[in-house]
């Protein structure tokens, strides 16, 4: 599977919409970028397509009831729990910035990711 890169505007894009929060961290992820808080993540690149995790069903709901969301990630193996974002949005950046807030929030709430274990 070729996983795509994003262009060098989308990932300005996504670097300026992600809160300077405590415990947020915008990291690299398999060619891509992803927001991570206490080492989960919140929202990501895949591509061009930016994508939120979403807990609370009315948000899931009332997020993908607009035209243009959809599923995130590769075609044949979607991420369960993440919607991606109407890519005409990337021209609105405020409402980008909302969705990705309302992430954060939500799954700030999780319980901070524990590291996994390495075999010796």
């Amino acid at each position: 599977m070729q996983i795509p890169r994003p262009s060098e505007a989308v990932k300005d894009l996504f670097r300026s919409v992600v809160p300077d929060a405590p415990g947020v961290e915008v990291k690299p992820m398999f060619g891509n970028i992803g927001a991570f808080v206490n080492g989960n993540m919140f929202a990501g690149l895949f591509g061009d397509d930016i994508g939120v995790r979403l807990t609370d069903e009315r948000s899931v709901a009332e997020l993908t009831a607009i035209p243009g969301t959809g599923p995130f990630g590769p075609d044949e193996r979607a991420m369960r729990g993440y919607t991606s974002l109407p890519l005409d949005w990337q021209q609105t950046p405020e409402r980008v910035a909302e969705w990705i807030a309302i992430a954060l929030e939500q799954v700030g709430r999780m319980p901070p990711k524990q590291p996994t274990r390495k075999n010796a």
